[in-house]
């Protein structure tokens, strides 16, 4: 057998199903094997390799063992004569397995063997290439020297800036995406070393590769996409530190005493010095805006309470008390921030529809809560209104002033999201028609063909060759490249063209319900480091569970109010009482919940039900629920509770 690709997968099931799907398209004409070692996934990871990928030898592990072992796994008992280290978030051409091949079997001192990344935009990955991270190199490459001379083989040497990107050239180091190895050179040098979780086990397995009397190789003549370029959150304080412990246990192992010593000295300034700045800019970037919108709205209405009291009560012989000033005012400000986060308002990028639908939200909550007082603690309501008008005004205008000097990013896909569908008239139509179902706002210019029409079809605006003509025409700012009909080299090709032209490019696999890249609908941008936020985890049980108490608590308050909104009125109250002792759940699933799982309280409403105008299929159904469960959060149940109002009667 020529080659055995083996692919470790950790919670990325749509990114798994487009690597296999390419894998198997560049397998052709190659006797050789592939397989899937998954580290206990809770999305439908396995279930789909199982129904889609019957061919992929699976092992199912039953914990997250790490990156090295569960490679170790497979290599063991795979017969490839070279073995394929492949991450599931890649894409590769349909060449790309019997280039590599040809190169290593005219290369005969060639042990291991890169090839040329690019992200999801079609950016070039510096770490394609790369050295060891020897101190100096190290040092260089932390202090910013290799940016200031990247031509430099001395400062250039951590990511061998030195070499050309489309030159092939001996590296040192090759990237744990892509790393295909002789197997006769694994039985002489050893396995991945079981002591890295994660990172740092290619660099030392590349090291050893080299110190075996081998060279690895740099090989640009083939190309494949890495998403882990845009997702991986390499500020976070726990890529810093496992990465750069993973560089202590390779100093540790492969360095002299005192230069292991001096190089782990080094690391640790390092992860202090990068936790440090990673946090503060964190807890920055989260506090800035609504430590400014505090500001802005408090003054606000601070400066038109005085107003009023000078211009207008005095005229009445009466005035606001002390406390109205320090205890009344802070607590309406607090109100339209809790109003505005609970609305999103807060998410990144800033979408104004989310800030301004907060802001409303907030002042009807006040206004209810004004209504309720009794006649001594009621002020003025016309300072409710004004501070609300005030506080729509500045938020947006200090989110433009933010924009404007690039401290934030504005969503400004609702407004001004123009897609176009690129690849065969059938396939095109298929993904349309996944797209809007998906119920997110975008605006639908036309399909890109591969081929000429032989029949006039109204959706098709041009053929791929004039793509770049057809983008500034149409102004389109979205593709969607139909995996079916374009190979993927292409698609790179395309991408790499277009790179400087701002534009999203995503890729829909054949028989697939999701759409690959770094703004994807139906795919987790995380991989295998960071956390997955499950409805089924401890800690988003217990969050569920407060939000369903209190939202109960919070509409029977308010239930002379709440009771007119409401379809089924005796339903909604046997819902509210069943929701406040956990009977019930207002938001809850139907289809994916495993009997493996702990059980969760049925629910009053669906996830489906916050799209009513949608008829999804079974298949597209049990996708949202595997959604709504990896990405559950009390927001969303917010967000489809305000949507499905009138349904919190029903009764299923």
């Amino acid at each position: 057998m020529k080659l055995s690709v083996i692919i470790v997968n950790y919670n990325v099931s749509a990114f798994l199903e487009q690597a296999l799907a390419s894998a198997l398209k560049a397998m052709r004409g190659i006797e050789g094997e592939i397989f899937v070692v998954d580290n206990h996934s809770v999305d439908n990871s396995v279930a789909m390799v199982k129904a889609k990928f019957p061919q992929v030898k699976l092992i199912e592990n039953q914990d997250n063992v790490g990156f090295a072992k569960a490679n170790n796994q497979a290599i063991r008992i795979s017969s490839g004569e070279y073995v394929l280290l492949l991450n599931p978030d890649t894409l590769v051409e349909e060449d790309t397995f019997s280039k590599c091949i040809d190169f290593m079997d005219r290369t005969p001192d060639c042990g291991g063997l890169g090839v040329k990344m690019v992200d999801g935009q079609g950016r070039f990955l510096p770490e394609s290439k790369r050295g060891i991270p020897y101190p100096k190199a190290s040092f260089y490459k932390l202090f910013g020297l290799s940016k200031l001379f990247p031509k430099s083989q001395k400062f250039g040497a951590y990511h061998a800036t030195y070499i050309g990107e489309d030159e092939t050239h001996e590296v040192e180091v090759l990237a744990g995406a892509y790393m295909m190895m002789r197997r006769s050179v694994l039985d002489e040098v050893g396995l991945l070393d079981e002591d890295y979780f994660m990172y740092g086990e290619d660099i030392d397995l590349s090291y050893r590769i080299l110190k075996g009397g081998y060279k690895n190789y740099y090989f640009p003549e083939t190309r494949i996409i890495h998403y882990k370029g845009e997702s991986t959150k390499k500020g976070s304080l726990n890529y810093v530190y496992i990465f750069y412990k993973a560089m202590q246990i390779f100093a540790k192992k492969h360095f002299s005493a005192n230069n292991a010593k001096i190089f782990n000295i080094a690391i640790d300034a390092a992860i202090w010095l990068r936790a440090s700045l990673a946090a503060l800019k964190r807890i920055f970037s989260r506090l800035m805006l609504p430590l400014l919108d505090m500001l802005l709205i408090f003054a606000g209405l601070f400066a038109l309470s005085t107003y009023w009291d000078h211009n207008v009560l005095y005229q009445r012989n009466s005035f606001f008390p002390d406390f109205y000033f320090y205890a009344i005012l802070p607590s309406y400000t607090l109100l339209w921030l809790v109003a505005i986060w609970l609305s999103g308002g807060y998410q990144k990028p800033v979408n104004r529809q989310k800030l301004n639908r907060g802001i409303i939200a907030g002042t009807v909550v006040i206004l209810l809560i004004y209504a309720l007082l009794p006649e001594t603690a009621r002020f003025s309501r016309a300072v409710v209104v004004m501070g609300a008008v005030w506080s729509l005004f500045a938020v947006n205008t200090l989110r433009s002033l933010l924009a404007k000097w690039k401290l934030i990013e504005m969503d400004t896909r609702r407004t001004s999201q123009r897609v176009a569908i690129v690849g065969g008239p059938e396939e095109c139509e298929r993904v349309l028609g996944m797209v809007q179902s998906m119920n997110v706002p975008r605006e639908f210019v036309g399909i890109v063909t591969t081929e000429p029409v032989q029949n006039e079809n109204h959706l098709c605006v041009g053929q791929l060759s004039d793509l770049s003509d057809l983008l500034t025409i149409y102004q389109i700012n979205e593709v969607i490249f139909c995996a079916k009909d374009i190979p993927a080299d292409q698609i790179i090709s395309w991408m790499n063209r277009l790179q400087d032209r701002q534009l999203e490019f995503k890729i829909a696999p054949e028989d697939s319900l999701s759409l690959i890249g770094s703004n994807s609908i139906f795919t987790s941008d995380e991989l295998y480091a960071l956390p997955l936020q499950s409805i089924y985890q401890k800690r988003c049980r217990h969050q569920k569970r407060t939000f369903d108490v209190v939202s109960s608590v919070v509409l029977l308050l308010f239930f002379v109010f709440d009771i007119w909104f409401v379809e089924r009125k005796g339903g909604f109250v046997r819902n509210l009482f069943d929701v406040l002792f956990g009977r019930k759940s207002w938001v809850g699933l139907r289809l994916t919940v495993s009997e493996s799982e702990k059980p969760l309280a049925p629910g009053v409403l669906h996830p489906a039900d916050a799209y009513p105008n949608n008829a999804f299929s079974d298949e597209m159904l049990v996708r949202l629920e595997e959604i709504y469960a990896r990405d559950y959060s009390v927001r969303n149940d917010l967000g489809i509770m305000t949507k499905c109002f009138g349904k919190l009667g029903s009764n299923r």
